[in-house]
C-alpha cells in the first residue's frame, strides 16, 4: 500500500481543485472564507453545513433512460463518502472540490415545506412522481438533526403527491409513519441500495453508510409495513463486488424486496481520478485489472455518458453481467422494473385542502 494518508470515515483520499479553477493551491484558513476547503491535513476532517437558498426546489430532467422527470435533492454533497459517487463533480460548480469537500461541505435546502408548496401550487402544475435520492442520499447523517427530508415528505403527504426514494441509510425507518400512510394511498415506492454483503468492503467503499445487514433489515421493516420496496445493486464494480451479484439478489429477495436492479460503475469527470486513487490505496494489485474491465465496457475509456448504455455498459463483460443478473432474478422470483406505478389522481392543492374544513 502506498503512503497516502487515509482520512477516518471518509471515502476520498485527496481534495483536488475544482475543474473550473485554473490554479492549484494549498488551502490555508485565514479566517476570511465562510466556505473554506476541507482541511486535508487532519486525519478526520469535520463536516460543515451551509444553507442552500435555492428557490426552485424541484429539479427537472429530460433523460430518456431514467424513469422520472423531476426530483428533489434535500442536500448538495453527501457525508456518506461513497468514493464512486457520480454526483461528486457537482461540487465544482460551488467552487469546491469533488474530493473531501464533497463529503465535508454539505448544503441543505432552506424552508423546504414553503418552497415545495410554492412549486406545487403553480398554475398548470402537472402531477408526476418526484424522485428523491437520485443525486445524494436524502437520509445522510445530517438529516437526523436537520430533518429536511421529513419536512418534504410531510408536505407531499399533505398534498397527496407521489414520491420515490433511494437510500443506503437506516434513518429512513424514522419516517415509517409517513411512508406507511403514503403507501396506503399508493403514493410511495422505496429502493434500498445494497452494494455489497461484505462489511469490510462497505467500510472502505462507503464509509459512513449503514452496514449490509442493517440495509437488509431496512428492506424487511419496510416490507412488513407494506411499503412497496425494491433493491438497487449500485454500482457493480468489476473484480471488486461483481462476484456478489447472485448473492445480493438472493439476500434482498429473502429480506422482502419485490424488485431489484443494478447499475454499472460510472466515473464521470473527477470521479475517475478519485476512484483510481482509491483502488491504488485499497487494491493496488488489482487496480489495473479493474480499470481495464471498466474501459472495455465503456468503449476504451473510463466513462461514456450516452443515454441507453451508461447504466449497463457494452461488450462481452457487460453482456455476461446482464445474463447473470437475469438468471439470478428468475431464480429469486424478483421483478426488474423499479418504476412501480403510483397514483396521481389524489393530488389536492391548498384550496382543495381548505375546502375539506369548510373554508370557502
Amino acid at each position: 500500500m502506498n503512503e497516502k494518508k487515509l482520512h477516518k470515515g471518509r471515502g476520498a483520499i485527496s481534495n483536488p481543485a475544482s475543474r473550473f479553477d485554473p490554479h492549484v493551491s494549498e488551502p490555508v484558513d485565514d479566517g476570511w472564507n465562510e466556505v473554506e476547503s476541507a482541511d486535508i491535513s487532519s486525519s478526520a476532517p469535520k463536516t460543515k453545513f451551509f444553507p442552500d437558498q435555492t428557490r426552485n426546489i424541484i429539479a427537472t430532467n429530460k433523460s430518456p433512460d431514467i424513469p422520472f422527470d423531476r426530483s428533489i435533492n434535500p442536500y448538495k454533497g453527501c457525508e456518506h463518502g461513497c468514493v464512486y459517487c457520480y454526483a461528486r463533480p457537482t461540487h465544482a460548480f460551488l467552487g469546491l472540490s469533488p474530493g473531501l469537500d464533497f463529503e465535508t461541505h454539505i448544503f441543505y435546502k432552506t424552508e423546504p415545506a414553503a418552497r415545495l408548496g410554492e412549486a406545487l401550487e403553480r398554475r398548470g402544475y402537472k402531477v408526476r412522481p418526484i424522485a428523491m435520492g437520485t443525486n445524494t442520499d436524502p437520509y445522510q447523517p445530517g438529516e437526523r438533526k436537520l430533518g429536511i427530508t421529513r419536512e418534504i415528505l410531510k408536505t407531499l403527504l399533505r398534498y397527496r403527491h407521489p414520491v420515490t426514494l433511494v437510500t443506503k441509510s437506516t434513518l429512513i425507518l424514522r419516517d415509517l409513519d409517513i411512508l406507511a400512510e403514503l403507501a396506503t394511498l399508493g403514493l410511495v415506492q422505496v429502493s434500498v441500495s445494497v452494494t455489497t454483503l461484505n462489511n469490510g468492503l462497505k467500510t472502505a467503499l462507503e464509509p459512513r453508510t449503514a452496514g449490509p445487514r442493517a440495509r437488509l433489515r431496512v428492506l424487511d421493516s419496510l416490507h412488513q409495513a407494506r411499503v412497496p420496496v425494491g433493491a438497487m445493486i449500485a454500482p457493480v464494480i468489476p473484480c471488486i463486488n461483481d462476484n456478489e451479484l447472485e448473492d445480493i439478489v438472493a439476500a434482498v429477495s429473502k429480506a422482502g424486496a419485490s424488485t431489484v436492479g443494478y447499475i454499472l460503475l460510472r466515473l464521470p469527470l473527477e470521479v475517475e481520478d478519485l476512484f483510481v486513487e482509491w483502488l491504488q490505496q485499497h487494491y493496488p494489485n488489482r487496480a489495473d485489472h479493474v480499470m481495464s474491465h471498466i474501459r472495455a465496457m465503456r468503449g476504451g475509456v473510463a466513462y461514456r455518458a450516452e443515454w441507453g448504455t451508461r447504466m449497463r455498459g457494452q461488450g462481452t463483460y457487460a453482456d455476461l453481467l446482464a445474463r447473470r443478473f437475469e438468471l439470478a432474478t428468475k431464480r429469486a422470483g424478483l421483478g426488474t422494473d423499479l418504476s412501480v406505478p403510483l397514483r396521481t389522481d389524489l393530488f389536492r392543492p391548498t384550496n382543495d385542502q381548505l375546502s375539506l374544513f369548510g373554508n370557502p
